[in-house]
């Protein structure tokens, strides 16, 4: 089922995800409604929160960018209790991030290039990954969800105070998608 992507100024957003266990009611069909989500909604990742869950549970399918970076290939993935351990070797790379919480906004995020992260599998069987590129900073991105952090968390003052009103478009429902959305009224 297509779910509605939870906007920017809804609490669940700013709330952090607990880890789950196994038993955790309707998880494989979160899992499910997520992946339908996410491709109706033109994404590449999607976090729980932005489907309204508050869970620590991401699913990643890069494969689109396969052209340009043939590494993404076969690059799907259900992450279920992911966490991230920066792997500090000094290298940063900013490239433009969007959301699907925060729709017509686009800005310049600068982030870490090699990661290594732990996680589940759909059958909680434990991985432990080093991800470098394109991948490591769409796992960032979407793992911030988790720790209720959004990418224009990561952005200067002055690109903060340029988007305000876009931002405050969203909040006030002034923003047209291409997908089913569901905004905060107070």
């Amino acid at each position: 089922m297509i779910l509605p992507i939870y906007l920017y100024g809804h609490p669940v957003l700013r709330k952090q995800s607990p880890d789950i266990t196994p038993d955790f009611p309707g998880l494989k069909e979160l899992v499910e409604n997520m992946k339908a989500t996410m491709y109706a909604s033109d994404g590449i990742g999607i976090a729980a929160p932005q489907v309204g869950v508050n869970a620590r549970v991401v699913y990643i399918d890069v494969s689109v960018f396969s052209d340009t970076f043939p590494e993404l290939a076969d690059s799907k993935y259900v992450l279920i209790n992911p966490h991230i351990e920066v792997l500090d070797d000094g290298e940063k790379c900013s490239r433009e991030e969007g959301c699907l919480s925060l729709p017509g906004i686009h800005e310049p995020v600068s982030r870490i290039e090699k990661i290594r992260i732990k996680y589940l599998d759909e059958e909680f069987n434990p991985h432990e990954e080093v991800i470098s590129g394109y991948l490591a900073r769409v796992m960032q991105h979407e793992c911030d969800h988790l720790d209720a952090v959004l990418f224009i968390d990561h952005l200067s003052p002055i690109r903060k105070q340029l988007i305000k009103g876009k931002l405050n478009n969203i909040i006030k429902g002034k923003v047209s998608c291409d997908y089913r959305t569901k905004g905060y009224k107070k």
